[in-house]
């Protein structure tokens, strides 16, 4: 029988004295493994091992390759200036990509001001440095695609193609909310665009996500229907020591559901490193555990997410199964705009922000000739209207009747909410006295 602890590899305890981690060493420089291991968008293919053959499992355990970053890609960077046909975008993809990116930092820099003014409440996550996951994942996938978010949620709505007046108005808690204003900052969802959500406690989305590439899997082979959609949940470090991570990717094994696992990897789960809070920090790792291929890939650098986005998602649209990816990406801002910030390093956070996956985009851009200055200046002043016409349209809104408070909530229209006269229970004074009979 094959055992998971024949591909362990024996990590040492982590060092914390070690010095801070620079660009030209291992991601995770403190742990010492016994093995080198490929961190960083790394173009290395990884494997499963493969098992002793054995009577009762020799069909279950089937070794496959891990998606990742092909040397293909790595070959077409280095000959991009002499090729234009080897560039890993057209100037389409890349304008598109780069809007994209540029609307989710100007908004959440938006929504920062709204915050600090009073217009939002509760607590507000912001996703500024991790545009890069977002864009390089959603904007390859079509309107019939799923995609499960977390409390961070607002830019992966805006990628899916929620409008920013909506997600504005939702924050603003208005009736033009694509919630109506009932969910807020941490519960986006629109069903015309396929958000599944938002969710406020780590790992309650991917139940959700897995009962979507469920649905979609049964479409496909039991109701034998067209159906070739897939689902993409993101979730964060935090959450890979969660029960419910553990047994979906166990059920998406299992059912070879087409779904991605995105690990969107700020290397901090609030106040808590990484690095302090997980045994073995490399989460990619978990997925070959469960027979699932997992790659690590540079987060900060939308094109080489893109690249292995294409693959686990072309691999979930031919019946294949799922993918685990890992993207060690970094937060900008504090956990929520409660937080001011002062637990992780300076240096950490400047070195991380000299690699602004918007800025390495541009760059990119610019020097492979597919853009100039002055389309790159229109698409920033586009944006900028967007917002600005978002913030207008939520602040011009209305505020939700009261009697809006029970609807959809209870599944029974004449239960608990409702009394005998057809009227919200909660327009009784008495209601808010807690007097009211029920």
């Amino acid at each position: 029988m094959c055992s998971a602890f024949a591909a362990a590899k024996i990590i040492q305890p982590l060092n914390f004295a070690a010095p801070i981690r620079s660009n030209d060493r291992p991601q995770f420089d403190p742990l010492k493994s016994a093995h080198p291991t490929a961190f960083l968008g790394s173009a290395h293919k990884l494997s499963h091992p493969k098992c002793p053959n054995s009577s009762s499992h020799q069909q279950r355990f089937v070794p496959a390759t891990v998606v990742s970053l092909s040397e293909v890609v790595k070959e077409k960077r280095t000959k991009s200036a002499v090729s234009p046909s080897n560039l890993l975008v057209s100037k389409q993809e890349g304008l598109e990509l780069y809007e994209d990116m540029v609307l989710g930092r100007a908004f959440e820099d938006m929504c920062a001001q709204m915050y600090y003014r009073g217009k939002m409440f509760g607590f507000v996550h912001l996703y500024n440095g991790q545009e890069a996951v977002s864009t390089g994942f959603i904007k390859l996938l079509k309107n019939e695609d799923c995609v499960v978010s977390t409390y961070r949620d607002h830019v992966h709505a805006l990628s899916k193609g929620v409008p920013a007046r909506a997600v504005m108005s939702e924050l603003f808690g208005k009736t033009t909310g694509c919630c109506r204003g009932q969910g807020g900052s941490m519960h986006m969802f629109s069903k015309e665009h396929n958000l599944l959500g938002g969710f406020a406690f780590i790992g309650e989305g991917i139940p959700v996500a897995t009962g979507a590439a469920f649905t979609m899997k049964y479409k496909r082979e039991v109701l034998n229907e067209n159906c070739d959609d897939v689902t993409v949940a993101f979730f964060g470090d935090g959450t890979c020591n969660n029960g419910q991570f553990f047994e979906c990717l166990n059920m998406a094994s299992l059912w070879k559901l087409p779904i991605i696992f995105v690990v969107e990897n700020n290397l901090w789960a609030i106040g808590m490193s990484h690095l302090r809070a997980t045994s073995d920090p490399e989460i990619w790792k978990k997925g070959p555990a469960f027979g699932i291929p997992g790659v690590h890939v540079d987060g900060m650098d939308v094109l080489k997410v893109r690249e292995v986005a294409k693959d686990a998602i072309a691999r979930a649209r031919r019946g294949e199964g799922p993918t685990l990816v890992e993207c060690e990406t970094y937060r900008f801002r504090g956990h929520s705009l409660a937080d001011p910030d002062e637990l992780r390093d300076p240096a950490e956070k400047a070195r991380y922000a000299a690699r602004d996956p918007i800025t390495a985009l541009k760059k990119y851009l610019t020097e492979n000739n597919l853009a100039n200055e002055a389309e790159l200046k229109a698409i920033e002043k586009k944006i900028d209207e967007v917002v600005e016409e978002a913030v207008d349209y939520a602040d011009r809104s209305s505020a939700p009747p009261r009697s809006q408070l029970l609807k959809n909530v209870f599944a029974d229209p004449k239960g608990f909410g409702i009394g005998p006269d057809g009227r919200y229970r909660c327009e009784d004074p008495k209601f808010t006295e807690g007097t009211a009979q029920v």
